[in-house]
């Protein structure tokens, strides 16, 4: 059974909702970051990443850049920007971009269901991106990006939540990328009542987005329960910020990769190379795979379609027949010599966001050599993965829209 708990969010003034509310920490960069916030003094980038309030030649992992998260969100607290509500609370958010929408309800999940598998993962986590959030959530005493999470769909649970969607918004506006965002609260203790149950009853929880934090909420929670004597698993820092979305709702798009180099190998000697575990066809435009196994490459001005030969891949294995694990096994591996694709600066992860003509850009640019689009993961695939606590490689999903954070934020006490 998922646990799930209100809380008493913080969160903006509805005039401000729209200028605080920012992308996810990790899909930018600091320079990225600063231009994002410029000219907007209550962007909650300055508290997600509050290295763009510091001089340049500050390290991101050093102390003072979270103390300044901290001092950051304190202003925004004494200034009013942000907000708590006086009751503990669910959350409705939605977002609409183009033909999708998704609607996710914002609770607290809890750290033991997170401990003991109620809420499956199926990637592993970096140490040094695991250990930023631990000390940017413990510095802030607060969860202040969610966690984005799915479950197999319950049709009457679903209409419940759809129900809170026909009153008015307490938010809703567009970003610049035109993508819509609207959040309800509720503040029914009956239907409070009501949608805990629901999720009491349903088994299992997954981690669609946002490993690094639900692994930094846990280690916080240890942390904060060694050091008190009095602890009784009832404090605040027992729980963490999530959105779960029902899984028809979901869209993953492709992560696509690209190389700087061919491993020392000219043209003419690594095509041959990549024929010997592909079929190698050339296309005559950008190619963005419409089916499993099948692959584009687009290398010298030049895209082509790689389908796997039979004996390339065993179909029977669940993580080796996923079409991330056929590129990294049979090519990246062993003809770009990317061996951890995890740790490896010769390679970069492109979101399927950008699409195949961000890939021909930074080729063509120069600074990388060839690239690779590939078919989507399905939400079914990652869902079976967990189930049997397997991990898929690393940079298998993207998904879209990315949930905006400030929004909504869970203080640690």
């Amino acid at each position: 059974m998922a646990f799930i708990k209100p809380f008493k969010a913080v969160r903006p003034k509805k005039e401000l909702a729209e200028k605080v509310a920012a992308l996810p920490y990790d899909v930018m960069n600091t320079d990225e970051a600063i231009q994002m916030a410029a000219g907007n003094p209550v962007s909650f980038l300055h508290i997600s990443r509050p290295e763009i309030d510091l001089p340049r030649d500050v390290d991101v992992h050093s102390d003072p850049v979270y103390v300044k998260g901290r001092e950051n969100l304190e202003r925004f607290l004494a200034e009013g920007t942000l907000q708590q509500d006086e009751s503990e609370r669910y959350y409705v958010y939605r977002q609409k971009m183009g033909s999708i929408t998704q609607t996710g309800l914002v609770v607290c999940a809890g750290v033991d269901d997170y401990q003991t598998g109620t809420i499956k993962k199926h990637e592993l986590t970096r140490a040094d991106k695991e250990e930023d959030r631990v000390r940017h959530i413990d510095a802030l005493n607060a969860n202040d990006e969610p966690v984005f999470y799915t479950y197999r769909n319950d049709p009457a649970l679903t209409a419940t939540i759809d129900k809170v969607t026909q009153a008015d918004p307490i938010y809703d506006f567009t970003t610049d990328d035109g993508v819509s965002h609207a959040l309800w609260d509720i503040a029914d203790p009956k239907l409070i009542d009501s949608l805990t149950k629901s999720f009491a009853a349903i088994p299992t929880l997954y981690v669609a987005d946002g490993h690094h934090r639900s692994a930094a909420a846990s280690r916080v929670r240890d942390l904060r329960r060694d050091a008190n004597p009095e602890h009784t698993g009832t404090e605040e820092y027992n729980y963490f910020l999530t959105v779960i979305f029902p899984d028809n709702e979901m869209t993953i798009m492709p992560y696509n990769r690209v190389v700087k180099d061919l491993n020392g190998r000219g043209v003419a000697e690594f095509m041959a190379r990549v024929g010997e575990r592909f079929e190698v066809t050339p296309v005559s435009s950008a190619l963005s795979p419409g089916e499993r196994h099948h692959f584009g490459m687009y290398l010298g001005g030049k895209w082509y379609e790689l389908t796997p030969r039979e004996d390339s891949f065993p179909e029977n294995d669940p993580v080796a027949s996923m079409d991330v694990s056929i590129l990294q096994d049979n090519l990246l591996s062993p003809v770009l010599g990317v061996r951890n694709p995890r740790t490896d600066q010769r390679i970069h992860f492109v979101g399927g966001i950008r699409g195949v003509e961000e890939l021909e850009r930074v080729v063509n640019s120069g600074e990388y050599m060839v690239a690779f689009s590939l078919f989507p993961t399905s939400i079914e695939e990652l869902m079976s993965l967990a189930d049997e606590d397997k991990i898929m490689p690393p940079k298998s999903t993207w998904f879209e829209p990315k949930l905006r954070s400030g929004l909504f934020i869970h203080m640690l006490d």
